[in-house]
């Protein structure tokens, strides 16, 4: 198992689609190249901001293949390979071992209840199987099944589980993340981009950042200026998003962020059905904001 560092900004890259809702690969290697030249730390595709909920299997292998190529070594490649059966999960894994990912983030299983020792025994028989990096993902709002902190703790004890991601929304959590893998050689990333610095603060590596999609530079400046020691701008820095993710309030928030990628003149195309739809005040806000971003080159 080669060794990644887990930190930065790691971008959930947005899957473009053509107006018939395919995917747009070319568009896709354009935006990978974008996300990098902005200084992001990494590139994860089909995650929640990917549309991996609703991609094929078939397309989940080609925008893994488009990725890695186009990535080409540049940053590591974050494969999204959580299924809701532990057999489609080592699947998934195998897969994207096989065409070359980099680590693999692993969501919860979704729908059914899960408990505590049925996600542990679900991770640690994924880790068996694939000899890669692995990054648990807890998303309890989208999943329904939330890893609590002793399960991360129990988990950060097998040595291919090398990370969290937590978007809870609870910075509790992401504390007791931290503390659960302590004396491991583990680390915890923010999925939710306004808590990223604070993580950083409390001893996390960095964050998965949907807002990345749409603002690649500040992002990467929020880890880049921490590591640097300038707390302050870092924490402007993360600040200066806040009027982007009031947005969320019109819909689905990564709705939102590819609409924001749209309407900044990029041809991503719209979320696929039924998970498109922005009312008309929600557009003219998100344009008011990028224009204000704009004017103070964020974007």
């Amino acid at each position: 198992m080669g060794h990644v560092e887990l930190k930065g900004i790691i971008p959930p890259i947005i899957t473009p689609m053509n107006e018939d809702e395919s995917v747009n690969y070319e568009e896709l290697r354009r935006q990978v190249d974008r996300l990098i030249e902005g200084g992001v730390h990494g590139i994860f595709p089909f995650g929640t901001n990917g549309e991996g909920y609703i991609l094929t299997a078939d397309e989940k292998k080609k925008v893994l293949e488009t990725v890695i190529d186009q990535v080409n070594g540049r940053v590591p490649v974050y494969a999204g390979t959580g299924c809701i059966s532990t057999k489609e999960t080592v699947e998934m894994s195998k897969m994207a071992k096989s065409m070359g990912a980099d680590v693999l983030s692993v969501i919860t299983p979704s729908f059914a209840v899960a408990s505590q020792e049925e996600l542990y025994v679900h991770y640690k028989t994924v880790a068996e199987a694939v000899d890669l990096p692995i990054v648990l993902y807890n998303i309890p709002a989208r999943t329904g099944n939330a890893l609590a902190p002793a399960t991360v703790g129990r988990l950060a004890k097998i040595d291919n589980i090398v990370g969290a991601k937590d978007s809870s929304g609870n910075f509790n959590n992401i504390l007791e993340y931290i503390s659960a893998g302590k004396g491991e050689d583990f680390s915890v990333l923010s999925g939710n981009d306004a808590l990223i610095i604070w993580n950083l603060l409390a001893g996390g590596t960095g964050g998965i950042a949907g807002c990345a999609n749409v603002f690649p530079k500040t992002m990467a400046s929020i880890y880049d200026l921490y590591a640097a020691g300038e707390i302050e701008k870092a924490k402007e820095a993360n600040e200066s998003i806040r009027p982007f993710r009031a947005c969320f309030k019109y819909g689905n928030p990564n709705t939102i962020v590819k609409l924001a990628v749209a309407l900044l003149g990029y041809p991503v195309g719209r979320c696929r059905a039924p998970f498109n739809s922005v009312p008309t005040e929600g557009i003219e806000a998100i344009k008011k904001v990028l224009e204000d971003c704009k004017a103070k080159g964020m974007c």
